[in-house]
Parts: structure tokens; C-alpha cells; sequence
């Protein structure tokens, strides 16, 4: 594992909280459907950074407890306690969320399942769960490739990404997160998620990511040139259109 994990989005959180993409409202949906979620039903949002997730459950009437362990990245959750008095934020990891045991009716864990250790992360989903309840992992996963847009941004990533090769290898795929149910059977479903980007929010996007240069950084004046030079040769209408498919996998691991 890439080391000290929870550190690396410090000083990233505006640029989080502002340009992520955030997750398809279809998603509660879904996972009422099949997790046999109820309007008491309490879900711990793990790794919830800002609250890009947990606050599409907050605003579908459920109780969220989210866990955070980056300072930084939970003061911003916490600033939707006044809107939301159904949230509870709390500092704890994935591997020591502190929430008691038998808890919750429902894990989520979006866009940071591969900053963790999964043995132990395994154990104590498995210890905060009430019998019979369930776990998702989601991704937002970008297009790599196959128009100009999306195989410049791979490229400026390659190119300017301190270690953004080492990030992209420690990626849980769907044959490691059946593993990480397993023997449980686990379910998967994609839901298309697009992210319309200006220039502003493009930048923004790159500056949210772990492994790109911050202002100060020797190589952040060249990349923000070129990426100013590859929203100029793939724009239409002043926005560029980023791709993804928003994977949610889901299971049971009692």
C-alpha cells in the first residue's frame, strides 16, 4: 500500500468538495431494492471525505454516520450537520471506524476502497454490521481513453502524476472485491455519470487528486499549461464532457 493515505488529501479538500463528480441519485434507489433498506435504516459512510456521497443518503431521509479520518476532509462534512440533523461525523478509519458493534444496516464506501488495508477493513465491516446487513462499494469510474479528451487527460496524468502509475495499480477491480466478500456472493451494477467541465472545474478536478502537483510544486505552472492547452483542443461550447460509469457493488458479509 501507497503510504500514509489519509495525509495525501490534505490541502486538497476545496478542490474535492467542489469538482469531484458526485454519485447518480438512482443509487438509493437501488440499494433500497436490494439491501432492503427502510426508512430507519442507519448507514456509516466510510471514508466520507466531504460528503459527496453521504449527503445523496441524508437527502433520501436516511440516518448517516460518516467516518473520516483526515481532518481537514471531515470539518468539511461536518458543515452539513445544520442542513442535515440526520448526519453524525466522526473521526475513525476503515480498519477502526470506532462505531459500535451490530450498528448499522448499511456500509458505503465510495471512490477509496484501494487506500485500504481490506483484511482488517473486512473484519470490522463485518463487526459493526447488523445481522443480515449489507455493504457497497462504489467507484466513479473515468473513461481512459478513446477520444481526444479522455486520451489527453491520461496523458497529462502520466505525464505530471507524482505517483499517479503507483496509485492507478493499487485500484480494486471487481475480482478483488470479490474476494473481499467472499464466500458471500456479490452483486454488481453500473449506472452512466457524467461530469460537464469548464476550465475552472476541469483544473479543479486534476488539483483534487492525490497525486497531482499543488501550487508551489517545480512542474504545477507546466501542467496547468497544458491543461489549459487541452480544454483549447477539446472544448465545444465552452465545457468538455468526462465519462463515467459509476459501479456499485454490493453484498453481504456475515
Amino acid at each position: 500500500m501507497l503510504s500514509n493515505p489519509t495525509g495525501r488529501f490534505t490541502g486538497r479538500v476545496e478542490s474535492y468538495r467542489h469538482y469531484r463528480p458526485g454519485y447518480p441519485s438512482a443509487i438509493t434507489d437501488l440499494l433500497r431494492r436490494e439491501c432492503s433498506l427502510g426508512s430507519d435504516s442507519v448507514i456509516a459512510d466510510v471514508a466520507a471525505g466531504t460528503g459527496l456521497l453521504t449527503e445523496l443518503f441524508l437527502a433520501a431521509g436516511f440516518s448517516v454516520t460518516a467516518v473520516e479520518p483526515n481532518d481537514e476532509m471531515r470539518a468539511a462534512c461536518a458543515n452539513l450537520e445544520p442542513q442535515y440533523p440526520k448526519l453524525t461525523v466522526v473521526p475513525g478509519t476503515a480498519e477502526s471506524t470506532g462505531l459500535p458493534s451490530q450498528s448499522v444496516d448499511l456500509i458505503t464506501v465510495a471512490q477509496a476502497m484501494h487506500w485500504f488495508d481490506l483484511s482488517h477493513t473486512r473484519a470490522e465491516f463485518a463487526r459493526i454490521l447488523k445481522p443480515g446487513g449489507w455493504c457497497a462499494v462504489l467507484y466513479n469510474n473515468r473513461r481512459l481513453g478513446g477520444d481526444a479528451f479522455h486520451d489527453g487527460y491520461e496523458r497529462l496524468l502520466l505525464e505530471f502524476g507524482i505517483d499517479y502509475s503507483a496509485v492507478k495499480q493499487q485500484h480494486v477491480g471487481r475480482r478483488r472485491l470479490a474476494e473481499f466478500f467472499s464466500p458471500s456472493p456479490m452483486t454488481c451494477a453500473t449506472l452512466p455519470n457524467d461530469q460537464p467541465l469548464t476550465l475552472e472545474v476541469l483544473e479543479g478536478r486534476i488539483l483534487s487528486a492525490s497525486y497531482m502537483p499543488q501550487p508551489g510544486h517545480p512542474r504545477f505552472d507546466e501542467m496547468r499549461d497544458a491543461i489549459q492547452q487541452l480544454f483549447a483542443e477539446t472544448e465545444a461550447g465552452g465545457a468538455v464532457i468526462m465519462h463515467h460509469d459509476c459501479l456499485i457493488c454490493y453484498g453481504q458479509l456475515n
